[in-house]
């Protein structure tokens, strides 16, 4: 299984982690042309810098032909703001908080549901859009928790916004063209010291950071300075990161993303690793254990094409998987038994997600033990281009595998032929090991799916 590791000793913000994307190997071209579809008149600024001696790739977003100023080193840093739709009480917002040393005036900015239709439009592959999108909800609820206002109503201020859609956009593709299928984190340094926001001055973390990070590990060491912003907290969150000890695995790539400071004798940097799993020995003789949250609800009086759009949109916001089954429930009623898989992470997003789009009045939460095997998703060249096929192991014996149906189902579109042809010869190709290209380009688009 390939997998990514983040190391944040120096923090984490959007354009750090795109630099890191693409010093690992995501084609900078590709995010050009992401940048590019979401039509926002902003560009991509890609730059080889050093910091404390480590080269980096660094990557700014030009608006109007207009990058950002870096702060001073030592000065306290403004931010953007996020506003809210009914009054001018505005809110803290978001990436580059290593970047800026001005303020701008306050004016209406995107709500969520207009940067939705932004990325809508923007050249994603699912995967892409579907991080996407979650990152933003992740924002947007942590600005609504802080101000006590629904997460509908928050709006992003114009400039921070095009900058945080732009970052948020780039990473997700970046994210989804290395084929990371699992990502891990190391605790997060968030630094020290005060922000100037609209409100005033405020202890870093900000709180939109702090709300973002919450159960997770953090500390503070080395500067004072905000090294952790909320964009960046946002995409740890929306990667669905484990933060665990250090992975035993395989690195192929190593990249650094740079902040724009360069700060005295420390490397302002994250750090991410690219590789695959190189599991230890395994002595057991049963599979390998996990945990996941089940949420699971019963309702007699809804709609199927409600059930259906409901379940869609949880896929969406970071559930493993969703499930309906027919029950008959008190008075001999037909109904449907909703369950929705997910990590213990998402669990109250999911619940917040079910009672607001289905009739039911209660949720049963458990966390259920479940037996796994080692899960490998491979590229494979077909004549109907490169499909991913996922296999599952035990002891290094594949038992299972099946072809990615949403690569196949675009395949079969592509080359109007019926899908079950294409699966056909997505398995002929696995079972000889026609490798087809992991990293290649052109053919991002055929490659999505979700490969969860």
């Amino acid at each position: 299984m390939r997998i990514g590791y983040l190391e944040c000793f120096a923090g984490i913000s959007g354009d750090m982690l795109m630099g890191a994307l693409v010093d690992a190997g995501a084609p900078v071209e590709l995010l050009q042309r992401t940048a590019a579809s979401l039509a926002l008149g902003a560009e991509l600024r890609v730059s080889k810098v050093s910091r404390s001696g480590i080269q980096a790739t660094k990557i700014d977003v030009v608006v109007q032909d207009r990058v950002h100023e870096p702060a001073a080193a030592t000065g306290p840093v403004e931010h953007h703001h996020h506003h809210h739709s009914h009054d001018h009480d505005h809110a803290h917002d978001h990436d580059h908080a290593h970047d800026h040393d001005h303020e701008h005036k306050h004016e209406h900015g995107r709500s969520l549901p207009e940067i939705r239709a932004v990325l809508s439009t923007a050249e994603l592959t699912q995967r892409a859009h579907e991080l996407s999108l979650r990152a933003f909800s992740l924002l947007a609820r942590a600005e609504g928790r802080i101000h006590g206002v629904p997460w509908e109503e928050v709006h992003f201020h114009e400039v921070g916004a095009i900058d945080a859609i732009v970052d948020i956009a780039c990473c997700a593709a970046a994210a989804d063209a290395l084929g990371v299928e699992a990502w891990y984190c190391s605790a997060v340094n968030v630094g020290s010291g005060f922000v100037n926001c609209a409100h005033g001055r405020f202890p870093v973390p900000a709180p939109a950071t702090a709300e973002l990070l919450k159960d997770l590990p953090v500390y503070s060491a080395h500067v004072q300075v905000e090294l952790a912003t909320p964009t960046g907290a946002a995409l740890l969150r929306a990667l669905g990161c484990r933060f665990e000890a250090t992975p035993v695995m395989r690195t192929s790539s190593i990249g650094y993303g740079a902040g724009t400071r360069e700060l005295e004798r420390f490397p302002n940097v994250v750090r991410l690793s690219v590789g695959e799993v190189a599991a230890a020995p395994q002595t057991s003789t049963q599979p390998n254990q996990d945990k996941v949250t089940v949420l699971e609800c019963a309702v007699d009086d809804l709609s199927p094409q409600v059930l259906a759009y409901t379940a869609q949109l949880a896929l969406e916001r970071g559930a493993l998987d969703v499930m309906s089954a027919p029950v008959t429930m008190k008075k001999g009623r037909l109904g449907t038994l909703l369950t929705v898989l997910c990590k213990a992470s998402d669990a109250e997003l999911l619940q917040q997600l079910i009672f607001r789009e289905t009739t039911t009045l209660g949720i049963r939460v458990r966390e259920d033990n479940r037996a796994v095997l080692v899960r490998e998703t491979t590229p494979v060249a077909t004549e109907f281009g490169v499909i991913h096929v996922k296999a599952g192991s035990f002891h290094g014996e594949e038992w299972n595998a099946a072809p990615e149906f949403e690569d196949c189902r675009r395949a079969a579109a592509a080359y109007d032929v019926p899908l079950k042809t294409v699966m056909q010869a997505a398995m002929a190709a696995w079972r000889t090991r026609q490798l087809g290209p992991a990293l290649d380009p052109a053919a991002t688009t055929l490659q999505a799916g979700s490969r969860s």
